[in-house]
């Protein structure tokens, strides 16, 4: 771990910085995925709150 002392001979210890990397954007694979699974992900939640609703008026 690197550090560093002072005159008065405290150390100071530095956290090691991880690599960088720069992002690759998502390919059009990737972003048809991504419509899917918003579809998918919408339609459940969508159909949970209509079943909520539905037995929520049985009662």
């Amino acid at each position: 771990m690197p550090y560093s002392e002072d005159e008065g001979g405290l150390l100071n210890n530095f956290a090691k910085e991880p690599k960088m990397y720069t992002a690759t954007p998502p390919t059009t694979t990737e972003k048809r995925n991504y419509v899917v699974q918003a579809v998918l992900g919408l339609l459940l939640v969508s159909g949970l709150v209509v079943l909520a609703a539905s037995i929520s008026n049985l009662s």
